[in-house]
């Protein structure tokens, strides 16, 4: 387990109350939230939301504060309970996060909102120092804090069930809560939905023959407790493998193999080398080419697990790393599993698959009246020969302002009233809708970009309000008008005299 400081040191009394006033005192003074200049809107008597966000991770958080800042008012849905939103409390299992802790994250530019701030507040400077990462749950109750110092939204326990997008510049979400089943209209939906946002697992194909009940991907939720005593296979190397092979470890694992296919671990996280102002800024003004090379070169590099989370598992003597070990074929014989690889046979009881995510409109039915109407990359764009990429064929080719475009004119109307801020959105916007270190950017990016297309649409409501609009900044006695010019005068022999009120 880790020896960090920060996981056993008590809070300072009065330190985040101190810090909140600070924070009040900021947002007053930037005059945030800024006033409302949306026009209400209703529909058959229903109010219609301005902007409806769905998921409430950092992703959604940091999207309705960035809209907040520009007066428009979003309310957040999510399925979990209040404070369980995101994988951080639920299927992370990381000790601590991958980013560097310096990092600002979904701080929007504001220094007393930034984990920093608020962990400095509760344990003081010295601890600040003495951190090396941030613990995961550490980083859950901050965003818990975030949520609730920035007044967000968030209707929690609410599944969305459907997204329907409709021709009179609206959209319904179909919502299963625990009233019922209702529904809201919104003039604009954010997808916030993390990094399995328009799909879900990659679940390898000889999965099929086994009993759901003998194998998990990294994903899930699961009561690792449940394999203590059991010898376990982990298919795969990066960092959810990792954290997945030391969880069951602690718990109790008779052993654990990691099967990785690679010959060697990556050693270099490419990109972590990427992240500069300028291809955060610049990278959906680059040419197609370009925004498939970087994209596709990071992938081909692999990422390599963070070197604390591979130490967890290297610290046990049971734990066995397979180098060029594929599983060929893998059988349950009613009592055991049975993996071919090039290495021999592995004799399992449970496994786990950490094959990370995939765009697959299939295994999100609440987004199948959209589904075959997105336009994919793969859809208008060809690589250059050796350069092809599944996932980046499949990630939808977003407009400026994250939102979704039509495979065929015409065919969907009101698609791009849809906004793609999640992880899919990389191959177009860079990543800037998900992870850490640039998910201010992409907030404000989106916030500003909904801004102008509000305005845009609604410029005749504007327009009349500035017609309308009547507020003297003059009364009409703030001078008294000069008397007409009598007979040619030589000023520099008369005496000056002056208007006065």
């Amino acid at each position: 387990m880790t020896t960090d400081p920060a996981f056993a040191l008590p809070p300072r009394p009065g330190g985040l109350a101190a810090l909140e006033q600070r924070l009040a005192k900021d947002l007053e003074c930037l005059g945030w939230p800024a006033r409302s200049w949306m026009p209400a809107c209703r529909h058959d008597g229903e109010r219609v939301l301005d902007v409806a966000i769905v998921g409430g991770g950092q992703a959604g958080l940091a999207a309705a504060a960035a809209l907040s800042q520009q007066g428009i008012q979003a309310a957040v849905f999510d399925r979990s309970s209040a404070g369980c939103e995101g994988p951080w409390a639920t299927t992370a299992r990381m000790e601590t996060l991958r980013s560097p802790k310096e990092l600002t994250g979904p701080a929007l530019g504001l220094p007393a909102l930034t984990f920093r701030a608020w962990f400095e507040a509760q344990y003081g400077a010295e601890a600040w120092a003495a951190l090396d990462k941030i613990p995961r749950l550490q980083w859950m109750d901050y965003l818990r804090w975030y949520r609730r110092v920035m007044s967000v939204d968030v209707r929690n326990d609410i599944a969305i069930t459907g997204v329907h997008p409709r021709a009179d510049a609206m959209v319904r979400l179909d919502l299963r809560t625990p009233a019922g089943n209702e529904h809201v209209l919104a003039r604009r939906v954010v997808l916030a939905t993390g990094r399995d946002g328009l799909g879900g697992p990659a679940i390898p194909a000889f999965t099929s023959a086994l009993p759901r009940a003998k194998w998990a991907h990294s994903s899930d939720e699961m009561d690792y407790a449940q394999l203590a005593g059991l010898r376990v296979g982990v298919v795969g190397a990066g960092s959810s493998a990792m954290d997945s092979a030391a969880t069951a470890l602690e718990a109790g694992a008779q052993s654990v193999d990691l099967l990785i296919r690679r010959d060697d671990l990556p050693r270099v996280n490419k990109g972590k080398g990427a992240g500069v102002p300028g291809l955060t800024q610049g990278h959906y003004d680059l040419p197609d080419e370009l925004k498939w090379r970087v994209r596709h070169y990071i992938n081909v590099s692999n990422t390599p697990p963070p070197h604390g989370s591979t130490l967890r598992v290297s610290r046990h003597p049971n734990a066995r790393f397979n180098m060029s070990c594929p599983i060929q074929r893998i059988a349950w014989d009613g009592e055991v599993l049975r993996a071919s690889t090039p290495k021999g046979e592995f004799i399992f009881d449970f496994l786990i698959v950490s094959t990370g995510f995939q765009v697959d409109w299939q295994n999100r039915p609440e987004l199948a009246a959209i589904a075959p109407h997105v336009r994919a990359w793969g859809d208008r764009f060809a690589p250059a020969p050796g350069d092809d990429d599944q996932e980046l064929s499949d990630s939808p080719d977003l407009g400026p302002v994250f939102e979704f475009q039509e495979k065929s004119a015409g065919t969907c109307p009101g698609l791009d009233r849809i906004h793609c801020f999640c992880y899919p959105a990389a191959l177009s916007h860079g990543t800037v809708s998900g992870d850490i270190p640039a998910i201010s950017e992409g907030a404000r990016r989106l916030a500003g970009g909904m801004a102008s297309l509000f305005y845009r649409e609604d410029f005749e409501h504007h327009f009349a309000r500035l017609e309308a609009y009547d507020e003297p900044e003059l009364f009409g006695d703030e001078w008294v008008p000069a008397a007409p010019p009598g007979p040619a005068r030589d000023p520099r022999t008369e005496s000056t005299r002056y208007n006065t009120p």
